[in-house]
């Protein structure tokens, strides 16, 4: 499905009209490209163009071209102009070798597309769980019966086993909504939010600095998504409470407190079309990292950002990042040896990269670095692109 998808966008390239597109291109660009091992279309479209993401909207696929190409490794792309506009036409290689480029690294993608997905925190509280196995079983292994309650569901049905992996949130918002929230969140089960390799922005949990009082100063936050694992899968034999089920495949034990969602046959997207973005989100923010060890992230790393499709997001939303501008005093202006009496004044904010979106939730979105001058913070703002 996958290689599919990406060999429906990897022919756009088999002849590129760039009309209309003089100012697109890259004043270095080169007349000429042979295609490499390890090559995707972003970064071979930011060889020649200045803006990569654009492409979909200035490159057209040829007519004639009834099913498209895929470029391979050894092709070549040349420069040309038609009619006074520039082009690129792909020569393929006597020799075709490998697999078709991607769009985007998907290999680094993979674990994020299919094995986890992020639902309403209420959801998962309140969703079918485990409560037990055949013969008194500790956990659950494929082959073996499974006992779930409040299942609504017929014989034959499968279900997806799920298990919370995190919870993303955001800082802000009200004490009153803060507590209810986190009220109707709370997994009161013995499979709880489990630890996961996100890392989840400091200001969350920790507050942050204030020019008053240069402390850390306690900021409420809101849980805006959890995310469960999706590590099994069961049918049903007999229905009731509690219901029979048959685990047919795990990657791991399945335990009591687990929980059943439907089965999600296609969960995401595979089509990668980078574009900005309609509407700018507001306070659109990178949350999370996927490595709990990483202080900074760079290109081809995945992050969390703080909105998703009800914010209009969707698939291959592209946005350019920002480290916010630091709070300094002001010294100069303020002459003083205690350096907190000085004026305080915010930096202006500083470019570090883009950023594709290529899955979205309700309120949050995995989105992958393409590439940036400088290293992404927790905290960086997603912007219309530049």
């Amino acid at each position: 499905m996958i290689r599919k998808s990406i060999g429906l966008l990897a022919g756009m390239l088999v002849t590129v009209a760039i009309y209309a597109a003089g100012t697109q291109l890259r004043a270095d660009h080169p007349d000429s490209y042979t295609v490499r091992r390890g090559d995707t279309l972003w970064g071979i479209s930011a060889r020649f163009l200045s803006k990569p993401w654009l492409w979909p909207e200035i490159w057209q696929a040829n007519p004639q071209v009834r099913n498209p190409h895929l470029i391979y490794p050894g092709d070549v792309l040349d420069l040309s102009f038609i009619h006074g506009g520039p082009s690129l036409r792909l020569e393929p290689a006597i020799h075709r070798e490998g697999e078709a480029i991607p769009a985007i690294p998907v290999d680094k993608l993979k674990p994020f597309l299919r094995d986890s997905r992020v639902v309403d925190p209420a959801a998962v509280k309140n969703a079918p769980y485990v409560m037990g196995f055949e013969e008194g079983d500790i956990t659950g292994t494929s082959g073996r019966n499974l006992y779930v309650r409040h299942l609504d569901a017929q014989p034959g049905q499968r279900w997806a086993i799920v298990r919370p992996t995190h919870m993303f949130r955001t800082f802000g918002g009200s004490a009153a909504e803060q507590s209810d929230e986190m009220a109707a969140n709370i997994v009161d089960s013995d499979v709880a939010t489990s630890s996961t390799p996100w890392n989840e922005e400091w200001r969350t949990t920790l507050g942050e600095v204030t020019p008053d009082h240069n402390f850390f100063s306690k900021i409420s936050s809101t849980d805006i998504g959890m995310e469960v694992e999706v590590i099994g899968q069961a049918e049903v034999l007999r229905g009731g409470d509690p219901s029979t089920l048959l685990l047919l495949s795990s990657i791991m034990e399945v335990r009591a407190g687990d929980r059943l969602m439907p089965v999600d046959d296609h969960p995401y997207d595979p089509y990668f079309y980078p574009h900005p973005p309609r509407t700018l989100p507001a306070d659109a923010r990178v949350i999370a990292f996927s490595h709990e060890r990483l202080t900074r992230v760079g290109p081809y790393d995945v992050v969390v950002l703080s909105v998703g499709s009800k914010d209009g997001v969707d698939n291959g939303t592209t946005f350019s990042l920002w480290q916010p501008g630091e709070k300094m005093p002001d010294d100069v202006a303020h002459d003083s040896w205690i350096r907190d009496s000085g004026k305080w004044v915010t930096l202006p904010d500083e470019f570090v990269g883009h950023l594709m979106i290529f899955r979205t939730f309700d309120r949050v979105s995995y989105g992958v670095v393409m590439d940036g001058l400088k290293p992404v913070h927790l905290g960086a703002r997603a912007k219309m692109p530049e």
